[in-house]
This record gives C-alpha cells, sequence and structure tokens, in this order.
C-alpha cells in the first residue's frame, strides 16, 4: 500500500470530525491570472507577519499560512496584517475593511471573481463577514484605480480572494487541514480535500470558528465573542488541459456579539451558487475566453436579545435585513500580435435588498414568532451593465504600457416608505416620510488608467494615471440630505476619484525592498455626519500616501522585515482634515527558518493620531471620528517546527506584554448589561493572546 494510501484514513477522519451542518459551495473564478503550478513543498515556512509587495501595486498571499496577530475567522481581520489595510473595530470579529484610508463600495471584494454585499444598514455584516479566508489558496490586493476588468468604481483598490484549479494528471486527491486553539475560548478548524480524475474532479472544504469574549490588557472583559461555519462543493469538468466547466454551491452562518451597538448579529447565512467555464489557448491570438454566472443570497439577523442580557422595559427586537444579488460576467484575452495582450469584457449584475422589523416585542420568543411571520419589504434595488477592455503592449523586456477603460450603466430604485427610521402601518417612526418613494437614479460612468512599468539593473518601477467614478452605494443613500434633511436618494452624487501612482522595486544580494506613493483628488467625495440627525453630503477631497517595505536576508536563516504606511486625507470643501482616516504605522519583524524550526517576532508601532473631524465619518452606523487617539507599540512573538514537509506545527503569544491599547478606528463603546465599557470611548483590542496551529497537507 502507498504511504499516500496509509494516510487516508487519517484524512478522512479530520475531514469528518468538523461539525458542519450542510456541505454548499463557492464559485472559483480569477479570470486573467494564469494559476501558478503546486510547489513540491506543501507547507509554507514561516508565520506570515507583514506581507510585502511582489509586483507594481500588487500583494499576494497565502490565506492558509499561519499570521500575527492571530486574525479572527473572517476577511477583514485577514487583510489588517497587510500593510496599508486597517479595520473599523467593533470587537471580536467583522470588522470593516478600508484601504488606504478609503472603505465600504470603494473597496471591492470578489469572492472568486463574485462581488457580494452585506445587508445591514449599519454595516454589522460588511462583504468581508462572509469571507472564511483559510478556505481560499491565495489573496491578492491591487491598489489604486489601477484595473478595470474586475468592477465599477473600486477607486482604493480591490482583493481577490481566489481558488486555485489545477487539473489531475492521474486518479488522485488531495487535503488541507488545520486546528487552531487559542485564549479566549478560541478553536477554528478548517478542512479542504479535493479528489478527481484528468476528465473530472470535485472538491468539499468546511471552516468553523469559535471565540469567547475577550479581555483587553487592564483585564476588563469586552462583548465580543462568535460562531461562524461555512461548507462548499464544488464539482468541475477538465477534458484536457486548457478547458475547465465548474458548478459550485456555499453556505455559511454564524453569530457574534458587539461592543459597539445595542443589538448582535444573531444570523449570518449566505448561500451561494455559480456556474463557471473557461477555455484558454484556442488559438496563436485567441488565449482565453470565459464565462461566469453567480447568485448570492445573504441573510442576516440583528437582535438586543439572543446574546446579551435583555430588560422587559427596554422591549426585545429584531431586525431581519436580506440580501440578493445575481450577476454575470464574460470575456476574452488576444493577442493580436507578439507584442500586444487585448482583454473585451462585459459584466452585469442586480442586487435587491429587502427587510423585515420588529420593535418592542414583550419576549425574545415574541419578537422571533413575530418578525419570521412577516413578509419582506424590498426598499431598494440597484442594477448595473458594464463594459471593460484592458490593454498591454510590451516594448521590449524591460518595458510595458497597460491601460484600460470601462462604461457602466447604473440605476438605482427607491422603495423606501420612510427616511432614516422604520414604517408602522402608514406612519414612519424615528424618521420622516420618504419624498423620493418610487424614483429611479441613472447615471453613465466611466472609469480608466494608463499605467507604464519599465526594468533597470536595480529593480522595477512604474507609473499609473488612474480615474475612477463610483455610483452612491446602498448606505449613503439610506440617510438624510444635509439641506432637506429628508432622503439623500437622489441629491447624493457619484463620486470621481483622478490619481496618480508611482513605485519602485528592487533587489539587491541580500536585500529587496519597495516604495510606493500615490496623490489623488477626489470629486464629490460622499461624506457622513453621525451628530443626529445622520445625513450625507458631497466635498472634494485630496487623498496622499506613501508605503514602502524592505526585506534584509542578514545570515541563511535569518531575515528581517520592516513596513511603513501613511495616509492622509484632506477635506478641501471645509478646510479639514478628511475623516476616518488611519494613524502612521509601521512594522518590524525578525525571523528565523532552518526549514525545519522558525521563530520570530513582531513589532507593531502606531502613531497618535490628532488629524480628525468631530462626527464625521463612514458608512459604518456611527463611524466617526471622536478627537485624537495615543499611539501605542505592540509585540508579539512566534515559533514552529517542521516534523515533516506535510505538517506545521506554529504558536505565538500576541500583544506579550499585555497592553492596554485601541485603534484610532474603533467604534465607540455601547453601555451593555455586564460589561463595563464606556460608551464614549474606543474598544480595547484583546490583551495577551496565546494561539497554537497545526497544518496538515496531503498531496
Amino acid at each position: 500500500m502507498s504511504p499516500k494510501l496509509r494516510r487516508l484514513p487519517l484524512a478522512l477522519a479530520l475531514c469528518f470530525a468538523l461539525p458542519l451542518p450542510a456541505f454548499a459551495a463557492e464559485a472559483q473564478a480569477h479570470e486573467h491570472h494564469e494559476h501558478p503550478a503546486e510547489e513540491d513543498t506543501a507547507l509554507g515556512a514561516v508565520v506570515v507577519t507583514a506581507p510585502t509587495m511582489d509586483a507594481p501595486l500588487t500583494v499576494v498571499t497565502d490565506p492558509k499560512a499561519p499570521r500575527q496577530p492571530i486574525p479572527a475567522h473572517d476577511g477583514a481581520d485577514f487583510l489588517k496584517s497587510i500593510p496599508g489595510f486597517s479595520v473599523i473595530r467593533k470587537g471580536g470579529t467583522d470588522g470593516d475593511p478600508l484601504l488606504r484610508g478609503m472603505s465600504g463600495s470603494r473597496l471591492g471584494i470578489l469572492l472568486d471573481g463574485q462581488e457580494i454585499y452585506g445587508g445591514c444598514g449599519g454595516r454589522m455584516d460588511p462583504p468581508t463577514a462572509y469571507v472564511y479566508p483559510e478556505s481560499y489558496d491565495r489573496v491578492t490586493v491591487l491598489k489604486g484605480p489601477q484595473s478595470v476588468i474586475y468592477g465599477a468604481g473600486m477607486s482604493a483598490g480591490l482583493v481577490l480572494f481566489e481558488r486555485d484549479i489545477r487539473r489531475f494528471t492521474q486518479p488522485d486527491w488531495r487535503l488541507d487541514a488545520s486546528v487552531t486553539g487559542g485564549s479566549n475560548g478560541r478553536i477554528d478548524y478548517m478542512t479542504d480535500i479535493r479528489a478527481g480524475t484528468p476528465d473530472f474532479y470535485v472538491q468539499m472544504a468546511g471552516t468553523r470558528a469559535h471565540a469567547d469574549d475577550y479581555e483587553d490588557g487592564d483585564g476588563t472583559k469586552v462583548h465580543s465573542r462568535y460562531t461562524r461555519w461555512n461548507a462548499s462543493a464544488a464539482v468541475g469538468w477538465t477534458p484536457d488541459d486548457n478547458t475547465l466547466l465548474e458548478l459550485s454551491m456555499a453556505r455559511s452562518d454564524g453569530e457574534a456579539a458587539y461592543a459597539d451597538r445595542s443589538m448582535d448579529g444573531s444570523r449570518f447565512a449566505r448561500e451561494n451558487v455559480a456556474l463557471k467555464f473557461e477555455r484558454r489557448r484556442l488559438s496563436e491570438k485567441v488565449e482565453k475566453v470565459w464565462f461566469q454566472a453567480y447568485y448570492n443570497d445573504v441573510d442576516h439577523v440583528m437582535d438586543n436579545y439572543s446574546l446579551r442580557d435583555q430588560t422587559t422595559a427596554n422591549g426585545f427586537s429584531a431586525m431581519n435585513p436580506d440580501r440578493r444579488t445575481m450577476g454575470a460576467r464574460a470575456g476574452v484575452t488576444l493577442a493580436p500580435a507578439e507584442a500586444w495582450q487585448l482583454t473585451l469584457g462585459a459584466d452585469t449584475k442586480q442586487d435587491i435588498h429587502r427587510s423585515r422589523n420588529v420593535m418592542g416585542a414583550a419576549s425574545g420568543d415574541a419578537a422571533e414568532a413575530l418578525y419570521r411571520s412577516l413578509p419582506y419589504t424590498e426598499d431598494m434595488r440597484f442594477e448595473q451593465f458594464g463594459l471593460f477592455t484592458e490593454v498591454a503592449y510590451q516594448f521590449d523586456e524591460t518595458e510595458r504600457v497597460v491601460a484600460g477603460a470601462r462604461m457602466d450603466q447604473h440605476s438605482a430604485k427607491d422603495k423606501r416608505q420612510c427616511v432614516s427610521g422604520m414604517a408602522m402601518g402608514s406612519m414612519c417612526m424615528m424618521g420622516p416620510v420618504n419624498q423620493t418613494r418610487g424614483r429611479t437614479d441613472r447615471a453613465t460612468l466611466g472609469s480608466g488608467f494608463v499605467r507604464y512599468e519599465g526594468q533597470s539593473a536595480a529593480g522595477s518601477y512604474y507609473a499609473g494615471l488612474g480615474h475612477a467614478e463610483r455610483f452612491p452605494d446602498y448606505w449613503e443613500r439610506l440617510q438624510r440630505d444635509e439641506d432637506t434633511l429628508n432622503s439623500a436618494f437622489l441629491t447624493v452624487k457619484p463620486e470621481k476619484t483622478t490619481q496618480l501612482d508611482v513605485g519602485f522595486n528592487w533587489a539587491a544580494e541580500s536585500w529587496s525592498g519597495s516604495v510606493a506613493g500615490y496623490y489623488g483628488k477626489v470629486q464629490d467625495y460622499i461624506l457622513m455626519t453621525w451628530i443626529s440627525p445622520a445625513r450625507v453630503r458631497n466635498v472634494d477631497a485630496t487623498v496622499m500616501g506613501l508605503e514602502a517595505d524592505v526585506v534584509w536576508k542578514l545570515a541563511r536563516n535569518w531575515k528581517t522585515t520592516a513596513t511603513l504606511a501613511w495616509v492622509r486625507g484632506e477635506n478641501d470643501t471645509d478646510d479639514k482634515p478628511l475623516a476616518q482616516q488611519p494613524p502612521l504605522e509601521a512594522r518590524l519583524a525578525l525571523d528565523y527558518d532552518d526549514g525545519r524550526f522558525s521563530a520570530g517576532g513582531l513589532l507593531r508601532l502606531v502613531a497618535d493620531q490628532d488629524r480628525y473631524d468631530i462626527g464625521s465619518g463612514n458608512i459604518v452606523t456611527n463611524g466617526q471620528d471622536i478627537g485624537r487617539s495615543p499611539g501605542f507599540a505592540v509585540f508579539s512573538i512566534n515559533a514552529g517546527w517542521r516534523p515533516g514537509k506535510e505538517t506545521l506545527l506554529t504558536a505565538g503569544i500576541d500583544n506579550l506584554f499585555d497592553r492596554t491599547y485601541a485603534e484610532h478606528l474603533s467604534r465607540t463603546g455601547a453601555s451593555l448589561p455586564g460589561f463595563v465599557v464606556p460608551a464614549d470611548t474606543r474598544i480595547n483590542e484583546p490583551g495577551r493572546t496565546l494561539w497554537v496551529k497545526f497544518q496538515l497537507a496531503l498531496r
């Protein structure tokens, strides 16, 4: 019996040990990157502490590798380990990610090529709340408005969570599995098993994560526990090396407690179905054609009784938003001449938001029964159709130009009865009657970029000019107009960003690094004001920033990494700082790895932030500046042991010295029974946290 077959019982045991309610699926689609060949080494070498830039404006990282600080089991907490990202924190999980100080629909989140949106009007469930990073093979970050093939209006950049599909050359199987445990009751499981023949394959993957309330450095408990699970399955047809047809499905759900608001999330259900087709190398001039269609249904519930103590005097309330997104993409990549590559394509989507709510019921059971008996009421509907093209011309081996353009038709229909409130029959509670009910907003918007890339003996360099026009999203249209204090649905204008990106990547003997800078002007930047009543308006803004990293291999098994991220935003209309901008941040890491044992340390240094605009912010409910935040330093350590190429054991201590600190972009706390976090201060981060992770990779 082969060694791989002898390991099959262990693999199956790990797979079926996961307490997964169902197997369903996520689509696997990434249209424009060739899938890399699988490496001989099944597992990575070290704990990831500070991913660096691999190519112009691009960071690629392995989501299955252990990371420090250990992220919560969601997309935003994973992304905060990448320089340039910040997270609007709420407690344990489901924070809202920012790239270069830009959040919301300015940052595209794609799951195997599919766009997904949250349902909560207060951003309790941003798109990354439905992302389980370790179930993917690769995460790619593209910074700035420097691509048009993935969607419209993504001015900050985009994040691609991707799975690799490699055709089996013979009947075979492979398994990736991991178990993570840590402080505060943390326990995560992940299993990804793939099997197939040269003609067909199947994949099943599942994750489950749980954590209890954490304590900050002072020993104060923070309302933050969560439990999440995800299951996916896919079946594919690969008749040859250049053809792929795949059907996939996915389901996920969970619950999460929040320290920043009067409700918790008691359901995060997502159902997904997707179909993908790819055909490569049709001829010398046709490199690839692809098509993808997908359906996402997000069913979210928030209430004030499932995960916290509630008194009858306050009443029992529940809100159940639902969001359905259906989309399709198709395109072709051509090579009309030796130096040219041309991509042409189209995409479309329809996005429907509905909700049903109950306020002030006599008990949790009564609230639950009542909201489930109610029909959903549609409040907004969005439609989009776009055409795009991207072209690359290679002058020679050292120089090329890449350019792209897209045009999109957008429409949004307002079906709300009330503004910033709820309808009780024909009456509006906590807000006025909506004066734009039944109205439709339409716009035709364009985006484009041009980028020069060069290579010299010292390294590579680039300069790109990009322009992105963004249709106002659901959360921005929900609020009141600054002047009329009624609906802003028709008065909020599309946001237009024009930005210059420049940078240099270099390598010399034992040194390597990169530096990237950007400067942009934003016309009609959409700014929220959360001083009651909450409202929205357009301003003009200037954004700029700098990112840098350097790696020094100081000895055979030793290397040190340093990264820096600096962001500055200016509200030009009001001549004041742009709200909700992260402070200067640096990371210093020292790592040892001899192939069998590894060890490392990470020092995170964050400066104070004295640039703020009290009351102004972003689309997260009450995501506003509350004043100056102090700087802090956090030190963490890790170690690892690889008994063989198929197993890896890592462990670490985050916040080794048990510092008490809060992020500048943390939401303010909420007054909760049993918790002593003041309601007008930022939410503190976890204190000293111990963790251990075991990984198994059978090939």
